[in-house]
């Protein structure tokens, strides 16, 4: 018992002992040379600052580049140890600095300048405001912000937070939060910088630096800005890059984006993200309080995004992009006086397709923009009733008109609803139905008929009392299969997020589109109606091209390509080819095909074509258009070919409110001109393969 009590008081002894040497270590190492190990912690301060990679190129099938980038100027901000009230000093200070010379600046909260309103932006366009707006409140959720709150009583909390004086005004104090509230959120550290404005001008940054004592965690960076080596050409298809928004951060966050990173919003710059965007490197940089440089240590290189090589022929898309616009310059400039006569014409699409292969050679819709001035032109473009940031050939739907009639002809003659050589009459007015009684387009005219046609006659001529006629032997379902097969409202693949699949007429459809329930009923006059490219059918323009190619290629339809290649940026090699996709073959009889070919032959050479194609220099085959509107001038459409005994080239046009057809082929003459006179050229164009070879640097 002795024994056990000593040794407790040893024990104890011990560790009163030990508790006393750990306190004198505390108290040697925090009082005595705690300034000593302070400076050594300090000396030994080590950040790692992500270094951005420069976006992948775009570049046309020949080397061209579309988009690249240069080297500019950006404004980061670093987290520092400033209090609130000195740190807001900082950001007005530069605000002015940006403001006075005309420099874009991060400012992306959505609420306005006082009196405080909501205003979120709708990115994608598509209705998704309800998507911007909740993605942006889950983000604030540690802000003791809910959406249930005012713009007012979010601004009130976030003044509170920042400790925003109210020695700046309103306007000063919004945009003071704007770019405190988006760094906080950006988790803005001393590793992690926040961009408050990019490519800012060389005034400005000569100003910043000659200042430098008054903006401490701000520096001026060099940085890649993107850069669009042919202004205002393949907009569309090159499409645009922006800051992240909230619901997309919330959607990357984990595959390493940034709050404040850039990131592709429309266009080949959205579908093609993965391999545009590079990979950032670092600098780990060792640092003494004072924010001096001592050592750097572990540099990694960023790694620029891949390049991309397009399908598009910049000198045909320019062709295309020019021709619409003198096109519907002239409509509109030789209209009368009558209601529809094309003084609304205002707008429309070309598409050109490689018919062996699928490839886009050209994809314009007019108006278009220049997306280097994109943020300047911002709100015209919005207010622009015509909305040039509508990508057509590939959204806008529109009713084919007559230019659906080959497919009519095919979908009869293949079925057995119509005989190869069958003729039929024409008598003016069609009066199968005792209700519904259509008419021919030139009995509405002239009071006159066709007569009797056979198919290629029929398509000739446009006779709309034949394609009655076939279309009710089918019927919709019928008529709806092979429409279907030839890719009309039926997505082309195309590499383009924005791209829509638009609709053929059904019963289904019809129940969809018509409010009245007693409308809802499938007649047998939609059927008709249907049969002549009316009715409820909407198709885009690179679905009517990709139509055109499959007729002339004699029935395989490919998946339309708009990328031929993603190579490394690095070294050059190939990271992805895009080899031609066959997406259906259809199994048509030669001796119909051609049928149908004579009829689209004729309309070059003698029907409603021959004012633009008789006598031209290569044999066209080809369909137009006119499809009537509810208001205004009737949309003028047209599908061709080229050249007739050996098609290369498919082509649709669409002008709204074009009036006729004829418009819409004046389009196509203009691309098949410059399509057929590279072509002759004594020195041919040198291969994609060559020009990738030679970095895409010929042409």
């Amino acid at each position: 018992m002795p024994n056990s009590k000593a040794r407790f008081i040893i024990l104890k002894i011990l560790l009163v002992i030990l508790a006393a040497a750990i306190a004198w270590r505390l108290f040697d190492l925090q009082i005595l040379k705690g300034e000593q190990y302070n400076e050594i912690a300090n000396d030994r301060l080590t950040t790692n600052i992500v270094e951005k990679a420069p976006r992948g190129e775009i570049l046309d099938r020949y080397g061209t580049r579309l988009v690249s980038n240069k080297v500019g100027y950006s404004v980061v901000m670093q987290k520092t140890d400033m209090k609130d009230e000195e740190f807001n000093d900082v950001i007005k200070k530069l605000i002015d600095v940006l403001y006075a010379n005309q420099c874009e600046f991060y400012d992306e909260l959505p609420i306005t300048f006082a009196p405080y309103v909501f205003q979120f932006e709708d990115e994608n366009e598509d209705g998704s405001v309800e998507d911007e707006r909740n993605a942006w409140f889950a983000s604030y959720d540690d802000f003791d912000i809910n959406e249930n709150m005012t713009a007012d009583e979010v601004m009130r909390v976030l003044k509170t937070r920042y400790k925003i004086s109210d020695i700046y005004s309103e306007d000063e104090q919004r945009r003071i939060i704007a770019i405190r509230s988006a760094a906080e959120i950006g988790g803005l550290s001393q590793t992690t910088l926040f961009t408050v404005a990019e490519d800012i001008s060389v005034a400005a940054v000569t100003e910043i630096k000659e200042r430098q004592n008054e903006f401490r965690g701000i520096a001026v960076i060099n940085d890649y800005i993107r850069q669009y080596d042919q202004p205002g050409l393949a907009t569309h298809i090159v499409g645009r890059i922006g800051k992240i928004s909230p619901s997309e951060y919330e959607e990357k966050k984990n595959l390493g984006y940034g709050y404040n990173d850039i990131i592709g919003k429309q266009g080949i710059e959205q579908w093609a993200e993965e391999y545009l965007r590079g990979t950032d490197g670092t600098t780990g940089t060792t640092k003494s309080v004072n924010g001096k440089e001592i050592t750097v240590l572990n540099d990694t290189e960023p790694v620029p995004g891949n390049y991309l090589i397009l399908t598009i022929d910049g000198d045909l898309q320019r062709v295309a992009e020019e021709s619409l616009a003198k096109n519907i310059e002239r409509i509109r400039n030789s209209s009368g006086v009558k209601p529809k006569d094309g003084a609304d014409c205002n707008a429309g699409a070309a598409v050109v397709i490689d018919i062996k292969t699928g490839d886009a050679l050209a994809m314009a819709s007019c108006p278009t923009y220049d997306m280097s001035k994109f943020d300047e032109d911002y709100s015209n473009l919005l207010a622009n009733e015509a909305k040039p940031m509508w990508n057509r050939a590939v959204a806008g739907t529109y009713s084919p008109g007559s230019t659906f009639k080959p497919l009519t002809a095919i979908a009869a003659l293949q079925s057995g609803n119509l005989g190869l050589n069958e003729i039929i009459e024409d008598k003016g007015v069609y009066k199968f139905y005792e209700g519904y009684q259509p008419t021919c387009w030139i009995w509405n005219e002239y009071k006159m008929t066709h007569g009797k046609q056979n198919v290629s006659a029929a398509l000739e001529n446009s006779c709309n009392f034949f394609f009655y006629e076939v279309g009710r032997r089918m019927g919709i379902d019928e008529l709806g299969k092979y429409a279907s097969m030839f890719g009309l409202g039926v997505s082309t693949g195309v590499e383009l997020n924005e791209e829509t699949a638009g609709h053929m007429a059904s019963p289904e459809y019809k129940k969809q589109v018509v409010q009245n329930v007693t409308s809802q009923d499938w007649y047998g006059g939609d059927t008709l109606q249907a049969a002549i490219g009316q009715s409820y059918s909407l198709f885009t323009p690179v679905q009517l091209a990709n139509y055109a190619a499959t007729i002339a290629n004699g029935g395989t339809r490919y998946k339309v390509n708009l990328i031929k290649s993603v190579r490394s940026s690095v070294d050059g090699s190939i990271v992805r080819e895009f080899e031609p996709e066959v997406m259906e073959n259809i199994n048509m009889d030669n001796d119909i095909l051609n049928a149908v070919k004579q009829g689209m032959k004729k309309v070059a050479d003698e029907g409603s074509a021959s004012e633009v194609f008789s006598n031209y220099g290569v044999q066209v085959g080809g369909k137009t258009g006119t499809a009537q509107l509810g208001d205004g001038s009737n949309n003028a459409v047209f599908i061709a070919y080229a050249p007739f005994d050996d098609p290369q080239i498919a082509v649709s046009v669409v002008l709204e409110h074009g009036v006729r057809g004829t418009n819409a082929a004046q389009v196509a003459k203009d691309i098949f001109d410059e399509y057929f006179k590279l072509l002759s050229e004594q020195s041919p164009q040198p291969s994609a393969e060559a020009r990738q070879n030679t970095g895409g640097l010929l042409r």
